[in-house]
């Protein structure tokens, strides 16, 4: 029987859905639940949710983007390093292959052999010792571009369902009443799916985003009720 494995793929992408899906479902939530009981027009609840969206997109997207950046600037740096650490310090580098060749379970012989062989080639070598050594991998160029886009996207998605609420209904009661019933089901779908995709229980997973979600926009909603 063939064996056919099935691992997660585009780590990245999933990533950065998950980071702007969980933010822009919860903090709009949160926003126009505390507005609710504030303030008696939808209107106003419709606007404010859009400047945070907005707003909250672009931040969001941006610290996607400088983690790219730093990620890739990081794998530069340490690139850098080891090319001159093979031309300083040759033999160290070279003693450093072979016991992670003996890590791996090959003899002596074979690793002396591995060894010469590789450092015959000083890019693989350098590659070589930035994966099995500093444990990098080298990140895509348009990592940060396409983090900023993803996430940013996202949030705009996450945030909308929350709002749309208050655009069909006429007051912020009956718009909070419909926003924390769609908020609600969408976060358990986007928990489950997250920890279906992640290798985690899924149905504590949809669980734990939903309360999140709902302890985040209940405690707004109360709190400005309270002092307001």
């Amino acid at each position: 029987m063939a064996h056919h494995e099935t691992h997660l793929k585009s780590s990245d992408f999933i990533s950065d859905i998950v980071i702007g899906m969980s933010d822009g479902l919860t903090v709009p939530f949160a926003l126009a639940a505390g507005l609710s009981s504030a303030v008696q027009s939808n209107g106003l609840i419709i606007k404010a949710g859009l400047a945070e969206i907005i707003a909250g997109s672009i931040a969001m997207g941006l610290g996607g983007y400088l983690a790219g950046r730093t990620a890739l600037d990081h794998y530069k740096t340490e690139l850098k390093r080891e090319y001159q650490e093979t031309i300083d310090y040759p033999e160290t580098e070279k003693k450093e292959v072979r016991e992670i060749f003996g890590k791996m379970g090959l003899s002596s012989k074979t690793q002396d052999m591995a060894v010469e062989e590789l450092s015959q080639d000083k890019d693989k070598w350098v590659k070589f010792m930035m994966k099995y050594e500093l444990e990098l991998e080298e990140p895509d160029k348009n990592k940060a571009r396409k983090s900023a886009f993803n996430i940013g996207i996202a949030y705009i998605v996450g945030g909308a369902i929350p709002m749309l609420s208050y655009v069909f209904t006429t007051d912020p009661q009956t718009g909070f009443k419909l926003s924390f019933i769609t908020t609600v089901v969408c976060l358990l779908l986007f928990g489950y799916f997250k920890s279906k995709l992640t290798g985690q229980q899924p149905i504590i997973g949809a669980l734990k985003v939903m309360a999140i979600g709902v302890i985040a926009a209940m405690s707004a909603y109360f709190l400005v009720r309270l002092f307001n």
